[in-house]
């Protein structure tokens, strides 16, 4: 059976996937929200399921959902490689890019990135590292590495490295489904400072957290600390424990099938900031900057 899918509408599905709000979407596509909600109801009408739950708190994808933002992301993909194959001058391009990167960004922001240069410059050869933070601002100063992508927040104090912070991760509340925090209202810290925390580690989550517990006078009662991501949100889903993460590695299904849930705090959490680095005293290889200029152009 024929669907009129436009374009248009997949882009407002995208964007409210992304945001989990339909006021937010049509603020950054700079439409009307009857277009948004419109254009996202035909799609379900077409499809025959609902791709969102609505809530007080906002657009929650659905299982369902979940898979077709997949197969949206994937068509866009697609898309833009057919753009590419059109572009010859891209390939010309050839040399080394050595690049380093953090855990957070390996695993949740990168993939796609590394695809889409690859099609595009398939003459340059990467050497790809997963490394700390100091690992890798030390690795920049050494000349090790050429450019990274890291977690541009986490950078503090270092005069002799530039960052292009490229997207914003706003943190949030994650609860299991059936929590009773659910129906707090509006929550603050200090709401939830006596609940059982399960704190994420890796790229100093643990660190970036407390400095925005210390300045309310409290700290969450961690019974848990892993670098493992999918660990948080398994106990979470479980509801053995609650933690506040970015929107960038949420999913509302653990690995076991149970649903998460997230909730916008009242107090001002710091969002998750990604971006580029690389040293001020260095000039930005051809493969580097071209590299710097794909993702600013694909993702800013």
């Amino acid at each position: 059976m024929a669907r009129d899918l436009s374009l248009r509408k997949l882009r407002y599905f995208l964007a409210v996937a992304k945001c989990g709000r339909v006021t937010q979407a049509a603020i950054d596509l700079n439409v009307s929200q009857s277009s948004i909600t419109t254009g996202v109801k035909e799609i379900e009408e077409q499809a025959g399921v609902a791709l969102f739950q609505r809530t007080s708190r906002g657009m929650l994808l659905t299982r369902e959902g979940t898979r077709f933002l997949q197969r949206v992301n994937y068509a866009f993909q697609a898309l833009d490689d057919a753009f590419d194959s059109l572009q010859d001058t891209h390939t010309r391009l050839e040399g080394n890019l050595c690049l380093a990167m953090t855990y957070t960004v390996a695993g949740y922001f990168f993939p796609p990135l590394l695809a889409q240069f690859q099609r595009r410059y398939p003459g340059v050869k990467l050497h790809l590292s997963e490394a700390s933070r100091p690992e890798i601002e030390q690795g920049l100063k050494s000349g090790e590495f050429d450019l990274a992508i890291v977690l541009t927040s986490n950078i503090e104090h270092h005069h002799w490295l530039e960052k292009m912070t490229l997207t914003k991760s706003r943190r949030r509340l994650w609860v299991a489904s059936h929590h009773e925090l659910l129906n707090k209202g509006k929550l603050t810290l200090k709401d939830i400072a006596h609940y059982p925390y399960i704190m994420l580690t890796v790229d100093e989550a643990d660190q970036t957290a407390l400095k925005y517990w210390k300045p309310e006078g409290v700290s969450p009662d961690v019974m848990f600390r892993t670098s493992s991501v999918e660990a948080v949100r398994s106990m979470v889903a479980n509801g053995t424990g609650i933690t506040i993460l970015s929107d960038m590695v949420y999913r509302p299904w653990s690995l076991d099938g149970k649903r998460i849930e997230h909730i916008e705090l009242s107090n001002a959490i710091p969002s998750m900031e990604i971006g580029l680095s690389w040293p001020k005293n260095r000039p930005l290889t051809p493969s580097a900057k071209a590299f710097c200029n794909l993702a600013e152009a694909l993702i800013k």
